[in-house]
């Protein structure tokens, strides 16, 4: 059986097979077929794939036509799609469901990583964790970039320079990272989060946790968050309100799965903030958190720049590619069936079934 991967369309830097986990791929009994210069932007050359047992093929096409498992982190173009052949199966890193029409003529599986349950079996596939913790990380080395003062407390002959204060929205996966980096980096740091069993967990970094007074935890059965009443709402606005007054960083993450991004950081809030002061839009692509944040753009309000990344993992696209591809082995192994030397879609197992987002029948 064949697993093949090909280059990624501008601007998309990150790729799904490493030349390790190439050679666990062949390690399962698999072919690994790459496209020519599969790694090359990201300094891997061909020859280190051939070391690790993968063979190089001249282009996309003939990887696509041959390939029974093929891995990628976006979809592929609609030109791309039709050379893939029937009954085969593609892993992507994201389900997107306008894109993903193009897809829908073809009988192929289509499986979405970010889907994933969140089980214990998952983890080492969990794409959602392994890059959810870098975008928390590079969003706060954007912003103290953008900020362009000093973070942590100075003592100096001169005089004293306060440590700089940074407020985290929504403390999941990235913003739990987020945390980590601004403390390690000197900062006072407070965040909030809808769901109250995030409190230990922001405390245990060293951060100070925002909540508002009565509430309730927003909490679902997956350990996601879930959308807030309006009552909650006008509470966490005021509460917000004061802190972000205060904030010299802010850095948003809140998501809720399948729906826009909650705004939570209104024009109001921004009018208030300190000239010089910086808001990091993680939730840019699903609408923002923040007003005035635009993709792909720095917007500057009154002194306040609002930061809007679309795809922070091309920021650091070698760590993100070698943990993606990790993730990426995991789910082919969990898919590979080596005594049949097949993949086998076995709906019975809960990460085939809530990742398989098309079948081919």
């Amino acid at each position: 059986m064949n697993v093949g991967s090909t280059k990624e369309k501008n601007p998309e830097k990150r790729i799904s097979i490493t030349p390790d986990t190439s050679k666990s791929l062949k390690g399962l009994g698999l072919n690994v077929l790459l496209e020519k210069g599969y790694g090359e932007s990201l300094g891997y050359k061909d020859q280190e794939y051939k070391d690790k047992g993968a063979q190089i093929l001249n282009d996309a096409k003939e990887v696509l036509s041959k390939s029974n498992l093929i891995c990628k982190v976006s979809l592929p173009s609609e030109e791309d799609s039709n050379l893939i052949k029937e009954n085969s199966h593609l892993i992507v890193s994201n389900y997107n469901p306008e894109k993903e029409k193009n897809l829908l003529k073809n009988k192929i599986n289509i499986f979405a990583l970010n889907l994933l349950p969140r089980i214990t079996r998952a983890q080492s596939m969990d794409v959602l964790s392994s890059q959810a913790n870098l975008a928390g990380y590079r969003a706060v080395i954007e912003s103290i970039y953008e900020y362009e003062k000093a973070v942590p407390m100075m003592m100096t002959a001169a005089g004293t320079v306060p440590a700089a204060k940074v407020l985290v929205i929504g403390a999941g996966v990235a913003g739990l990272q987020a945390i980590a980096t601004a403390k390690r980096l000197g900062a006072i740091v407070s965040a909030t989060d809808v769901r109250l069993t995030a409190k230990e967990q922001v405390e245990s970094l060293g951060g100070k946790f925002l909540t508002v007074e009565g509430s309730e935890n927003l909490e679902t059965k997956g350990g996601y968050a879930k959308e807030a009443g309006e009552d909650f709402k006008k509470k966490q606005a005021q509460m917000l309100e004061n802190a972000a007054s205060k904030s010299d960083i802010i850095i948003c993450t809140a998501l809720i799965p399948g729906k826009p991004a909650p705004r939570i950081i209104n024009e109001k809030m921004i009018d208030n903030m300190k000239s010089g002061s910086v808001i990091f839009d993680l939730a840019v692509t699903q609408g923002g958190n923040a007003a005035y944040s635009e993709t792909d753009k720095i917007v500057v309000k009154k002194g306040v720049k609002i930061i809007g990344i679309s795809n922070v993992m091309n920021k650091l696209p070698l760590t993100a590619s070698n943990l993606y591809a990790k993730n990426v082995f995991s789910f082919v192994r969990n898919l590979y069936n080596k005594e049949k030397k097949e993949f086998v879609i076995n709906m019975e197992d809960e990460i085939i079934k809530n990742t398989l987002v098309k079948g081919n029948n």
